[in-house]
């Protein structure tokens, strides 16, 4: 067994001799994308497992581990990681924790010390916490980003976001149901073995996949109906995570409606994006400045592949996002980063524009950054869109699923209202 080894603060170590036997769990925000991205990390050493553990006990672990009035997405995720770790299904002295640490002024930046703590408080302090962050915040000799792992990376998230888009535009309008979830298991599986083996990151052979995977949701038999049509916003744990949103879009499927939740790789790039504007807002190294740059065409050559894909399937993809950016030029500024910043702002804009006017922007409560860019810019938004039908919906332990989704119907209701006039 490895034996444990501290940094000068004490703080314990992920070693190289980890990797020949410990398993990594790491939380699970989107299920298809976070399935690809688990396999990357497996071609590069990395015993990694999307954990997928729910239900009640794990919001109760949460609970007794974190402090309720931490937001809600830390309270789930690391309710999650110690209630997998309680589990029984693996070996404690084998296995650690991988968690991602942005290092803005929003509290996810300290998620990874709450890990720490409530580790301790379990009893399982012998468990190692990997952080993953591109900002240099904490280091570990086990466990590196390296650039043929940040292709990898970007090639999972592209691969997860297309089918997703493809996906949600099919599954309200199948004749055959069940048909498009079959075909997301397949290219989940297709895809994670070509990913497992070092295959599919290539730029020519990323566009003929994307294609091939676009072309095959465009044959799915569609009863050609109308639905209406819901974009979702909001935090980017509860916008995605099931756990975090309580089914939203299982929800918003059983109320017959086509569900649009904007790509993973938007708020990617909204991220490195952040970089040049902190450089052009605070100044900064011209050096940071060029390898920024160099990372952000990259992202944007990767989404505009994925674009012209979903396009020439017959799909309607949203707006790139130097589009989407320019939709809040005026509205809010771009300094505002906290959180989603603007993003969310531009986000809900979008898909108003895009034909999806019925808006859920899905928030914890008392993410204050969220509530000022999503619930404080509704009215804003609604002066530039006068027909936007948005319904913030707040996600805590003490929120009832009940009282969240009769708001989310009286929203639709409000849509079946406007369809009619």
């Amino acid at each position: 067994m490895a034996k444990l080894e501290y940094d000068k603060n004490g703080r314990l170590l992920y070693t190289k001799e980890m990797n020949k036997e410990y398993t990594i769990l790491c939380p699970n925000m989107a299920p298809i994308h976070f399935s690809l991205l688990s396999q990357v990390m497996r071609f590069s050493g990395y015993n990694v497992v999307c954990l997928n553990n729910e239900g009640p006990e794990v919001i109760q672990t949460g609970l007794k581990y974190v402090h309720n009035d931490t937001c809600y997405p830390a309270l789930l995720v690391i309710g999650q990681m110690i209630s997998a770790l309680e589990s029984g299904k693996y070996d404690l002295h084998r296995t650690a924790l991988l968690i991602t640490q942005t290092g803005g002024g929003c509290r996810a930046s300290n998620y990874i010390h709450l890990l720490r703590k409530a580790l301790i408080k379990a009893g399982l302090e012998y468990v190692p916490v990997i952080s993953l962050n591109l900002s240099g915040l904490e280091r570990n000799p086990g466990f590196t980003i390296t650039l043929p792992l940040i292709r990898a990376f970007v090639a999972g998230l592209v691969y997860g976001d297309t089918i997703m888009l493809a996906a949600n535009q099919c599954r309200p309008y199948e004749v055959n149901k069940g048909e498009t979830d079959a075909l997301i298991n397949h290219w989940v599986t297709v895809l994670s073995k070509m990913l497992h083996a070092g295959h599919g990151y290539s730029g020519k052979k990323m566009e003929e996949l994307l294609f091939e995977i676009c072309t095959s949701f465009a044959k799915i038999k569609q009863d050609g109906k109308k639905r209406i049509k819901v974009g979702v916003v909001g935090e980017i744990y509860v916008k995605y995570a099931s756990l975090g949103n309580n089914g939203l879009e299982k929800f918003l499927a059983s109320q017959d409606c086509e569900v649009m939740v904007p790509p993973i790789m938007s708020f990617a790039l909204f991220k490195v994006d952040n970089r040049l504007e902190d450089i052009k807002l605070y100044g900064g190294s011209s050096v940071k400045k060029k390898v920024v740059t160099v990372l952000l065409n990259y992202l944007t050559k990767m989404e505009t592949r994925m674009n012209d894909a979903l396009r020439k399937a017959g799909f309607k993809p949203l707006a790139s996002y130097s589009e989407t950016k320019k939709l809040v030029n005026g509205v809010i500024g771009y300094g505002s980063k906290m959180g989603e910043g603007w993003l969310l702002t531009a986000e809900m804009i979008e898909l108003y524009e895009k034909g999806y006017p019925n808006i859920v922007c899905a928030q914890p409560f008392g993410c204050l950054p969220n509530h000022i860019v999503g619930k404080g810019m509704i009215r804003r938004i609604t002066e530039i869109c006068p027909n936007a039908n948005i319904v913030p919906i707040d996600y805590d332990a003490s929120a009832t699923r009940v009282n969240q989704e009769n708001r989310i119907k009286l929203m639709l209701s409000n849509a079946h209202i406007n369809e009619n006039e």
